[in-house]
């Protein structure tokens, strides 16, 4: 009996090593998807980033498509199976709303952020990816969101959970705000436990004092898609056309996918004939991402400065916040553009255009530390951190939320959903006030999570 299986371990190891190879090659993968996105990534990189030779990958796998499969499946597969232990032990102990919800959130961001390329990669690529290879996903990640759905459907029945407010948008609302985090998220400034504690006081009970109403703003009545009518000749129209073009490209498909010759085709165009516009595809890419930008800080900044009563700060933020969805899914192409694919930018890209996205930030926290010297939003809460969740969430709605199914039963206009929003970023999910004040253990090293929103 140990003869045979001492044979069958020697035989086993060419598998053994084979596993081990298999590994580190999904690693190395998913670290540079994470990083520089699949479109530019290539079967050579991912060889030399897992220490072997090119051709030699190929005997693991048969194509870049095989390993990103693999990756996107690992990286919500890790993510689901731990959600289920969390929710498994919280409904077997009876653990309140706000702990589990923390603890769930705390999952996720620490999956994302810290503990799992796979899980990051799954994040920042999928979205890009073509419908039909998204299908193939979709049942696990629908997977991971039903469970959060039937977390918060619980909730709310019991009476935690606002009840003016389809649980389908606070789930989805919830898992944009997380994802987004991405895009910002600095260790050295937050730690994991810390931004858990932070994302969930902030959903649950809102960035203002007290609650309250606001106008009901119109995201219709702002901006509108310039269509090349108000271009004064053939050559700013037909420059304006390729610009559109190369958005709508970026938008769906990613930086990379943005060929000049792809642009070019959408554009209904000439390949040669762009150079008579543009000197090359960056420079037509490096415009978009600047028009995406200024469009919707001019908008936002306009809307702000036509508000009469400047001490009207909960209307002053609503409106903000209307105009930021507005220039994300009518006003301006070029924004969704931008939002969609700044992270997976190449760093010296993203450097040029750094100014202009923090004069845009710049405008937030004015608003938002006029809202709290008024005394309208809590004093707890520090203002940057608030705006880097706030528009997050408000910036991952691209991903998930539609305006053309308006007309469709359960489906929101552009103007109704924008309002929704609002009052869930204004007063919180939560039926009943803050929690008490005492240290929570994260779920990252058992250190107490802050109780209050600090830098």
């Amino acid at each position: 009996m140990g003869k045979m299986f001492a044979q069958r371990s020697s035989t086993d190891e060419p598998y053994r090593k084979s596993g081990q190879t298999r590994r580190a090659i999904l690693s190395a993968a998913a670290k540079l998807f994470r990083n520089e996105g699949f479109n530019a990534t290539t079967m050579r990189r991912i060889a030399e980033a897992a220490n072997m030779e090119a051709g030699s990958i190929y005997y693991h796998f048969r194509s870049k498509d095989q390993i990103l499969d693999e990756v996107l499946d690992v990286g919500v597969r890790q993510l689901l199976d731990e959600a289920k232990k969390i929710t498994k032990r919280a409904k077997a102990e009876g653990e309140p709303f706000r702990e589990t919800l923390t603890r769930l959130i705390d999952t996720h961001l620490t999956f994302l952020l810290i503990e799992s390329d796979f899980t990051s990669a799954n994040i920042r690529n999928y979205p890009i990816l073509p419908e039909k290879r998204r299908a193939s996903h979709r049942p696990l990640r629908e997977a991971y969101a039903k469970l959060w759905r039937s977390f918060l459907q619980h909730a709310q029945d019991a009476g935690d959970l606002r009840g003016d407010v389809s649980v389908i948008l606070v789930n989805q609302f919830i898992l944009g705000a997380m994802n987004w985090t991405a895009e910002w998220y600095d260790i050295q400034r937050y730690p994991v436990g810390q931004l858990s504690e932070r994302m969930s006081q902030l959903l649950l009970d809102g960035m203002c004092a007290e609650h309250g109403e606001v106008a009901e703003v119109s995201v219709e009545s702002f901006g509108g898609q310039r269509d090349g009518a108000d271009f004064d000749g053939k050559a700013k129209l037909t420059r304006h056309q390729i610009l559109r073009a190369a958005a709508r490209i970026l938008r769906e498909s990613g930086y990379k996918a943005a060929t000049l010759r792809r642009i070019a085709s959408e554009a209904d165009l000439e390949a040669g004939s762009v150079y008579y516009h543009f000197g090359s595809k960056e420079e037509i890419l490096e415009e978009v991402l600047d028009l995406g930008l200024r469009d919707l800080l001019s908008g936002v900044r306009g809307a702000i400065n036509t508000i009469r009563n400047k001490e009207d700060h909960r209307n002053r933020i609503a409106t903000a916040i209307a105009v930021h969805l507005a220039y994300l899914f009518r006003a301006s192409e070029f924004t969704s553009a931008n939002i969609r694919i700044y992270g997976m930018l190449p760093e010296e890209i993203r450097s040029r255009h750094r100014p202009i996205r923090h004069e845009y930030a710049r405008l937030w926290d004015q608003i938002l530390r006029d809202a709290q010297q008024a005394g309208v939003l809590r004093s707890d809460i520090k203002v940057v951190p608030l705006r880097q969740v706030m528009l997050g969430a408000l910036n991952w709605t691209v991903e998930w939320f539609d305006p053309g199914k308006a007309e469709q039963p359960g489906h929101y206009t552009l103007s109704s959903f924008a309002g929704l929003l609002t009052k869930m970023l204004l007063d919180g999910l939560s039926t009943s006030g803050p929690a008490p004040r005492a240290a929570r253990r994260s779920r990252v090293g058992g250190e107490p999570g802050l109780q209050t929103i600090k830098k």
